[in-house]
């Protein structure tokens, strides 16, 4: 009997005063029976329109469906044919702009709560005592993936499932990209990350750490040393600042740096010799989940007044609604419809506030969204002592400044067409480094199109 409940089952989660002060991940997952409650609400729709919206094809209403009936297991098992990062997924894809997006339930109330179950499937068999993969028969060939992100790591894990040898060319001293150095703890759990790549190498994917291609080694070099394509998953790590006066000041920082001095280097931790300036007052200026991660961060490392400095008004903040919703929750106040114009410094050189001007919507930009403009006369300070930036970041161009014949548009992203071939024969592309900063889904999406491409290409070459 199907649940007609309009309203999803409700995710445990940590109390927002008791959450603020930690890093322990903030929702707590469904139980069996929550899970399977939820699953209920399915129609199982006879077009599938839920899958229509995942970049990935997860074959929805399947997994639902075994999940109502208590098969965990094959739940897990029909995600994973499209999808190697279920449990990742199910906590930071935007849902509500892809599967649930699509689902029918959310005519009249709320859509399924696709990516709780998701999340559910993978928690509980990451639980249980995990087989060892079986090793596929090598094909004789071999791969080099740049980069081991979203997009790197589902192109290495199609391809190795075909019996190609993959090597993963990480420049970080672990792989994961975005997963590890980007999203906080409070949101996706790094042992959990860990897994899904230990998981990888047990298939025979090789990944080889602090390896900067384009200065260890470059892409000519790779092919020269007998790949027959690589992958380039790079991502866009390059932070951009806003370029107005103070951003040199100390204080200042962009939220990669911020995030990656906290994620990935445990800047949280007293025993880590990683610190995180220490701060009483926070501007976050940005307005999308790498701003709120940002902001929800600076709260946990202790700053009592944490402000989210944004020019557009709430309705156009590209955050998720659940982000938004949890760092209000936790006591971050939103100035919307703000610009900051200077940065102010002490007689140390350390930011001391921040000048801002406030700001109106005007005319809808080439994007669809109303172009915030300058209200004359409405300069304010704004008494901070740390600005982190989040306006967005660009590819770096060490990839394409070091191999030849690599197309790149205006804004240094790699041109790859629908087969994510670049310019140069037997080089692909995907994720970030193509698109810009986008969402994880999408990069893996990429990297499961130039799996099945670079296949073809190593086939008839």
């Amino acid at each position: 009997m199907p649940n007609m409940s309009l309203n999803k089952v409700p995710m445990p989660e940590q109390e927002p005063s008791v959450r603020a002060a930690n890093f322990k991940e903030v929702t707590l997952g469904y139980t069996k029976e929550m899970a399977m409650e939820e699953a209920q609400r399915c129609l199982n729709c006879k077009n599938k329109p839920c899958v229509s919206g995942c970049p990935v094809g997860v074959r929805i209403p399947e997994f639902i469906e075994q999940i109502a009936q208590g098969n965990f297991k094959a739940a897990y098992d029909i995600i994973k044919t499209t999808n190697g990062l279920p449990a990742v997924c199910g906590r930071v894809c935007p849902q509500e702009n892809q599967c649930e997006g699509k689902c029918v339930r959310g005519i009249k109330g709320e859509p399924v709560a696709i990516g709780r179950l998701e999340r559910f499937a993978a928690d509980y068999m990451l639980a249980q005592t995990q087989e060892t993969p079986e090793l596929t028969v090598s094909n004789g060939h071999k791969v080099a993936i740049v980069g081991g992100g979203p997009s790197g790591l589902t192109c290495a894990a199609d391809l190795a499932k075909l019996g190609y040898k993959v090597t993963i060319f990480e420049a970080f001293h672990t792989a994961g990209g975005v997963l590890m150095y980007g999203i906080p703890e409070f949101r996706l759990p790094k042992d959990i990350v860990q897994k899904e790549i230990d998981a990888l190498k047990a298939m025979g994917v090789e990944i080889m750490t602090n390896m900067v291609i384009g200065k260890v080694l470059s892409v000519d070099e790779l092919i020269e040393m007998g790949y027959e394509a690589v992958f380039i998953g790079s991502g866009a790590g390059l932070p951009r600042f806003m370029g107005i006066e103070g951003e040199a000041l100390i204080g200042v920082c962009s939220a990669n740096e911020y995030l990656t001095r906290i994620n990935l280097m445990k800047g949280y931790l007293d025993e880590y010799d990683t610190p995180v300036l220490k701060s009483k007052a926070v501007a976050v200026v940005g307005g999308g989940n790498v701003a709120m991660d940002a902001a929800r961060s600076a709260k946990r490392m202790g700053a009592e007044n944490v402000y989210i400095v944004y020019r557009r008004s709430e309705s156009e903040m590209p955050a998720r609604l659940e982000e938004v919703h949890h760092a209000k929750e936790e006591g971050i106040e939103f100035l919307t419809l703000n610009n900051p114009i200077k940065i102010l410094g002490d007689e140390n050189g350390r930011v001391r506030a921040m000048e801002c001007v406030k700001m109106k919507l005007g005319s809808p930009d080439e994007s669809g969204r109303r172009s915030p403009v300058e209200i004359i006369g409405s300069n304010f300070e704004l008494d901070v002592d740390t600005v982190i930036m989040s306006i967005g970041t660009s590819p770096n161009p060490l990839i394409r400044t070091t191999t030849k014949g690599l197309e790149v548009n205006k804004r240094g992203c790699l041109i790859v067409n629908e087969d994510m071939l670049t310019s140069r024969e037997g080089v692909y592309a995907g994720g970030d480094a193509v698109t810009g900063a986008a969402t994880v889904i999408l990069a893996m999406g990429s990297g499961k199109t130039a799996a099945k491409s670079i296949d073809e290409y190593i086939k008839t070459k």
